[in-house]
């Protein structure tokens, strides 16, 4: 299926290409993404995502099929696979960047989007709209990235006053002095790594559900009410 998105960002168009071509920055802001190697346009990763009850774990890799710096464009070609077996994900993203002015970029995005399995069971319709959700999580948190002030330079430390020198004193007797005993240094331990989020697709999916097909849920249910009342007369 074909995915089309368009947003602005509160930047240069030269900005907004460096931001969108590291693909760290992406991966960052991208809900359950971890990015594990980039090797020249090749890159390879993880997408945790939440089901309801069912946990996904995508591993995969991509790369750049086109980067064209001069024309603000870059094709990206990803696939993955779930790592029990719950499906597939692949998705061929064509990007192109439009200056609007010195401080704002305007993102063309396309995605040519395939998966199977649990994910697949919701329509078109209802994908669109969770991508929809997910490119303004992602697009708020870039915005933050490219927006944010820079950290301020430090002040270099002023220069130590210089003691005047005092009257020599005559040399006192050396005197013995103890052998001093190694302090024993603390073992090293290894930095506890951030916990990624899984991208939570029931509670992003539910809400849109509802939204689109709350008439033929509310059909369905009074169905069943009818149906529950007239086999409870049939008992009677």
């Amino acid at each position: 299926m074909e995915l089309t998105h368009s947003f602005k960002v509160p930047a240069s168009v030269d900005a907004t290409w460096t931001a969108f071509t590291d693909l760290e920055m992406v991966a960052g802001c991208f809900p359950g993404a971890v990015l594990s190697s980039v090797e020249g346009d090749e890159f390879a990763g993880t997408v945790k995502v939440k089901l309801g009850p069912i946990a996904l774990q995508y591993a995969g890799s991509g790369n750049f099929l086109e980067r064209d710096g001069e024309g603000y464009r870059f094709v990206i070609e990803a696939k993955g696979k779930d790592k029990r077996g719950n499906g597939t994900a692949g998705a061929t993203v064509t990007a192109v960047l439009t200056s609007d002015g010195p401080e704002a970029t305007t993102a063309s995005v396309v995605t040519d989007l395939t998966i199977t399995g649990k994910p697949a069971q919701f329509g078109r319709g209802v994908i669109q709209d969770v991508s929809d959700k997910i490119l303004t999580q992602f697009v708020e948190c870039l915005e933050s990235k490219l927006t944010a002030p820079a950290a301020p330079e430090e002040a270099p430390a002023p220069a130590e006053a210089v003691a005047a020198p005092a009257a020599e004193a005559p040399p006192a007797a050396p005197q013995a002095r103890p052998t001093p005993q190694p302090t024993p240094q603390p073992t090293p331990q290894p930095a506890a790594q951030p916990a990624t989020e899984a991208l939570d697709l029931g509670a992003t999916v539910l809400p849109i559900v509802l939204k689109r097909y709350w008439r033929e849920l509310a059909a369905g249910a009074l169905v069943l009410l009818v149906l529950w009342r007239v086999l409870r007369r049939r008992r009677r």
